[in-house]
């Protein structure tokens, strides 16, 4: 069983640059998203809600721009 992090970890806290590509995005989303559904026992039926959350943590950290 793999150790949980702290409540307050957050792997965006790593990421020093202002700009990074569409891919780099989708993989600190996914890390923000599965860490949320870990913090909740990864019950189903929240998938959606643990992506969407982390997009949202994601652009404002890093103050993304479309």
């Amino acid at each position: 069983m793999t150790a949980m992090p702290p409540r307050n970890f957050n792997p965006l806290h790593f990421c020093a640059v202002r700009y990074i590509s569409a891919e780099d995005r989708q993989k600190l989303i996914a890390t923000a998203a599965y860490f949320r559904a870990q913090r909740r026992g990864f019950s189903a039926g929240h998938e959606a809600e643990d992506w969407l959350e982390a997009e949202r943590e994601v652009d404002l950290r890093l103050e993304y721009r479309y």
